[in-house]
């Protein structure tokens, strides 16, 4: 009779815990509408654009700009820095896909399909290993092996096209949706 009596406790126990996961269950399926009417409307990202003066960015330099609450790198790469980029055989990347929100998402990490006009590169600035902002190397500072960007805190490194090279980091920079707008000017979003 005992052995009854424990299996009783068993099953009254798998009854509570059942009956409470059901509950959760339903609780969080009752909450989600009232948690997803949170988030921003298709309609409202679409209207988050910016659009960004690049006249006064010289070559060789790159400006940051707020997209969305991330950084936005601006670069305007020299002919040197093109050069590299163009150079690199795709084949040889550890993330071959360009990541470019302005193409198919099988558009190879080629330079061409990195960059709209090869002068210019716009890129979010946000490594795509833990979200940190990697920082770009300039001559007075090179920074990395790529004369890319950097992410000090696990070491991904980045080349001229904001594609991944080395480190933990698994895939390119992501390049936005923009458009120029005029010589000088580019609607990002």
């Amino acid at each position: 009779m005992a052995a009854s009596t424990s299996d009783a406790g068993t099953r009254r126990d798998f009854l509570y815990v059942s009956a409470g996961a059901i509950g959760a269950v339903g609780v969080a399926a009752a909450a989600w509408p009232f948690i997803d009417q949170m988030n921003p409307s298709t309609a409202a990202l679409a209207l988050a654009s910016i659009d960004v003066d690049i006249s006064a960015i010289q070559p060789g330099q790159q400006v940051i700009f707020k997209y969305r609450g991330q950084p936005l790198f601006v670069r305007r790469r020299t002919p040197k820095e093109i050069a590299e980029a163009k150079a690199v055989d795709v084949n040889s990347l550890p993330d071959p896909l360009a990541r470019n929100l302005n193409l198919s998402d099988s558009a190879l990490a080629t330079d061409e399909d990195r960059a709209t006009k090869p002068e210019w590169l716009v890129l979010v600035g946000v490594c795509t290993h833990l979200g940190c902002t990697p920082t770009v190397s300039t001559p007075a500072i090179p920074e990395g092996d790529y004369g890319g960007w950097l992410c000090h805190c696990h070491g991904s490194q980045y080349d001229t096209a904001g594609r991944i090279r080395k480190g933990p980091a698994p895939q390119n920079l992501l390049v936005p949706t923009y458009s120029f707008l005029s010589d000088t000017r580019i609607k990002v979003g």
